[in-house]
């Protein structure tokens, strides 16, 4: 990992969670996520103090443990740090346990909590809101991105650099994961929209090994477009006979010839049932209840 310059005072820090850093003029720093644990965040602020900078501000764009799992360390490393996200992205940081309570749909088992971070809560400073923003007398463009979760937001910089998070995803991680993780579907085809729309140059994606120009963002909409109408229409030919939750799991895991571990499960399981809610709600897909199992079928 390296600190590395996009355009002007914008910069990013590749890994497996990149990072957004925009440098203002009294060498303090923004950082646009935080990474998944105390380690990552340690590396950023090495990388950062080589350079001969301070990290003071850090904004969460959505509240999936890998893009703020750093918090805990930068707020005790720098005292004075000041801590941004939206509202619903505020609620699941400070009350981590919601997140491996709603994927898990009860009270999950200690092994799901650890693994997506609900073990530690963290305290958010301010709440986000949609339009331009002012922090250290530099705007920024805050851009809600909800669908991949509820409150994800893009933040954009006056480089017309814009920082998505997870609200696209690259060739790489549609090919990996096959059903990525979402939660509502009408909302993420509605972000597909929205970026299409965007009026910057250069867009980093939260796990991508290149930032992608204006110009190539058709296409990668495009491609997470395709692949989401490809899971949904799976689900449908699936359903044509009915079939309960699990088992509809069960075949998507095994035609798509996945492998996922405990807590990839629940988070298919996760997907799938927000996507189970679309099709009722637009494609007409029926619910019976028999023998004390809920069938889902096409009418």
């Amino acid at each position: 990992m390296k600190l590395t310059k996009i355009a002007g005072n914008t910069f990013w820090i590749p890994g497996p969670t990149n990072v957004g850093v925009f440098v203002f003029k009294d060498k303090y720093t923004l950082l646009i996520d935080s990474g998944d644990n105390n380690q990552d965040a340690r590396l950023y602020a090495s990388i950062l103090g080589q350079a001969e900078l301070n990290i003071k501000y850090i904004i969460n764009t959505h509240e999936h443990h890998d893009h703020w799992g750093g918090n805990h360390y930068l707020r005790e490393q720098y005292p004075g740090s000041v801590f941004y996200a939206s509202e619903q992205t505020a609620l699941f940081i400070e009350n981590s346990f919601l997140f491996p309570l709603y994927i898990y749909g009860g009270n999950p088992p200690p092994s799901l909590v650890r693994g997506v971070g609900g073990t530690r809560s963290a305290y958010i400073d301010h709440r986000l809101e949609s339009g331009t923003m002012r922090i250290n007398d530099e705007k920024f463009d805050i851009i809600p991105l909800p669908g991949h979760s509820l409150g994800q937001t893009g933040i954009a910089t006056r480089e017309r650099v814009c920082f998505l998070g997870d609200a696209l995803f690259s060739p790489e991680i549609l090919d990996k994961y096959g059903f990525p993780f979402l939660l509502d579907v009408a909302q993420q085809y509605q972000t597909m929209n929205r970026i299409l729309d965007l009026p910057y140059d250069l867009f980093v994606l939260g796990h991508a090994e290149r930032i992608y120009t204006a110009d190539q963002i058709p296409g990668l909409v495009e491609l997470n477009r395709s692949r989401l109408d490809h899971c949904m229409e799976l689900l449908l030919d699936l359903l044509q006979q009915p079939k309960t939750r699990e088992e509809l799991l069960e075949e998507v895991i095994i035609l798509e010839d996945l492998e996922p571990d405990f807590h990839e499960y629940c988070l298919l399981h996760s997907t799938i049932g927000g996507m189970i809610s679309h099709l009722m709600l637009n494609s007409g897909l029926a619910l019976q209840l028999e023998n004390g199992k809920a069938y889902y079928y096409q009418k």
